[in-house]
Order: C-alpha cells, then structure tokens, then sequence
C-alpha cells in the first residue's frame, strides 16, 4: 500500500511491518552485510525453493526466523510486506461470501475508530484488529450470519452479553467477545466495552 493509498484509505499499515522495515534497514549493522548483498548470497549458493532458502539461511547463516524469512522473500523476487498490503483487498474477500453482514462490520469499524484519533485498524485474512498501543478488540466475521466481536478485557469477569472466550487462560489478547448478528444488536452496550477495552490499553 503507497504512501497515497494510505493517506486516502481507512486503514493502517499492520504495526508489525515496521518492525521488517526497520531491520531490513539495519541489516548491514547487524549482519555486516546489506540486504542486497544477501539476496546475491541466496540467490547465488542458496537453494532454489523459497521455504528451503528461509531455513537455509537459519542453518547455515545463523539467522533469525524473521530475519530469514524477510531475506527469502526478497531473493524470491517478492518486496516487503508493506508493498505488498493490500487491506481493502482483505477486507473485500473476507466479507465476499458474507455480503449482509457488511452493514454490521462497517458499523463496528465507524464505533472502533472514533473512539480516539490513535486508534488504527489493520485488516488481515479473517479479522480486523483494531489497535491503540495493542489490539484491544478485533472485528471477526464468524459465520455468514454473526459478527463476532473480541474484546481485550483481561480482568473483567464475564457478565450480560460477554462471553469468555478462554483468552485470559490461554494468554491471548481478546479474552472476551459479543456475538452480533444484526446492526440493531450495536447498542451502548458495544460502545461502552469497546471504550473500555480501548482505556485499558493506555
């Protein structure tokens, strides 16, 4: 996604590609080497599948999963993930066989983003996660008839239309969620526990 496209869209590069952006640029230091050394370095004497190249890179080269997976990719002639992000896409397919429940989604998303200006959202394959510092709620179509909405209420015990998601136990971000099935369903209720979840991320 440009720089353009980002300015125009609703949604936000996933915080996690900065990470890549970051080391990709820093990889010389790390490493003693640049990135475009590296891809010669692969592409010359490494294995010719992208997977074979990543754990090559592991073995023989003491790289770091993230490291050698972002490598691979590149010798593989993909660019990075920022270029590669196509949210509305995401957004698009995920919601291609669950058309009645756009109406739904895109009211959660209009609630989740006016909360505050520093919340972003940042579509992936089956969800939208909704972040301020982490992501406090996610918006998860789960069958062509329900939305559900996960909840980061870590400490909050379950109660009225929170069900628990076995979150907390697990060690997950959401850790409760409202199922919704029709737009009449997002009432105070939802604003006053996506607010909540959002205070608790501060």
């Amino acid at each position: 996604m440009s720089i353009a496209e980002q300015r125009k869209s609703r949604y936000s590069m996933h915080p996690g590609f900065k990470m890549e952006e970051t080391s990709m640029r820093n990889i010389e230091t790390k490493t003693g080497k640049t990135l475009e050394e590296w891809i010669g370095i692969v592409q010359r004497d490494g294995p010719a599948e992208e997977k074979e190249r990543l754990y090559w890179l592991k073995s023989e080269h003491g790289f770091g999963m993230n490291y050698a997976m972002w490598v691979a990719e590149r010798a593989s002639g993909k660019g990075s993930m920022t270029e590669r992000y196509d949210p509305e896409g995401s957004v698009r397919e995920m919601f291609a066989s669950r058309q009645g429940l756009i109406p739904i989604y895109e009211k959660l998303l209009e609630i989740g983003l006016s909360i505050a200006p520093d919340v972003i959202a940042c579509p992936c394959s089956t969800i939208v996660p909704l972040y301020r510092k982490h992501v406090f709620a996610q918006i998860k179509p789960t069958t062509k008839a329900r939305i559900d909405l996960g909840l980061a209420l870590k400490g909050v015990s379950t109660q009225d239309r929170l069900i628990d998601t076995g979150g907390a136990t697990k060690g997950d971000r959401i850790t409760h969620r409202i199922p919704i099935d029709s737009i009449q369903q997002i009432d105070k209720d939802v604003e006053h526990w996506l607010r909540v979840a959002y205070d608790k991320d501060a």
